[in-house]
């Protein structure tokens, strides 16, 4: 498995996989607004890093890292902190490490930064189990809604 800066020839992919793992997973509807913000992999890329984790040409997974100042890392509140969003994992890949890769990508990234932040729903139980174990905290204190009845927890982990 390769982590790796996506490629614009892979955006649309990406952004099917994105919409169908937060679809299918119970995290949105299929009519919501957000649906297009998850496909929107082109500008994700333009404003943040869009990588992706491959295996001989498949893509397995994706994560979009920020730093703070970013509009994709909301969550970081400084410009020395940063944070990622819109982790997923091909649901045929799960259980490979596929998730932990990616992350682990985005801490490297973050060399530097005083802290890596994230926002993630209550139903996404394994991913919190994931953040958990790589040593980040629950950060009540920044949950947030960025809409009426989407309610997100927040994660951090200081870096020093």
């Amino acid at each position: 498995m390769r982590i790796r800066a996506a490629r614009p020839e892979e955006y649309a992919e990406i952004g099917e996989l994105t919409a169908r793992v937060y679809v299918d997973g119970g995290y949105t509807r299929a009519d919501s607004p957000y649906l297009p913000v998850l496909r929107d992999t082109a500008r994700r890329a333009d404003q943040a890093e869009l990588l992706v984790a491959e295996e001989d040409g498949k893509l397995l997974g994706s994560v979009t890292f920020a730093t703070g100042g970013s509009p994709y890392a909301e969550t970081a509140e400084t410009p020395d902190e940063a944070g990622f969003r819109m982790l997923v994992v091909d649901p045929a890949a799960r259980g490979h490490g596929v998730g932990e890769a990616l992350v682990r990508t985005c801490l490297a990234r973050a060399a530097g930064a005083r802290a890596v932040r994230l926002s993630t729903q209550r139903e996404m139980r394994a991913a919190h189990r994931l953040y958990e174990r790589l040593g980040f905290v629950r950060t009540p204190e920044r949950d947030w809604s960025p809409q009426p009845g989407v309610d997100l927890i927040t994660y951090a982990l200081e870096l020093g």
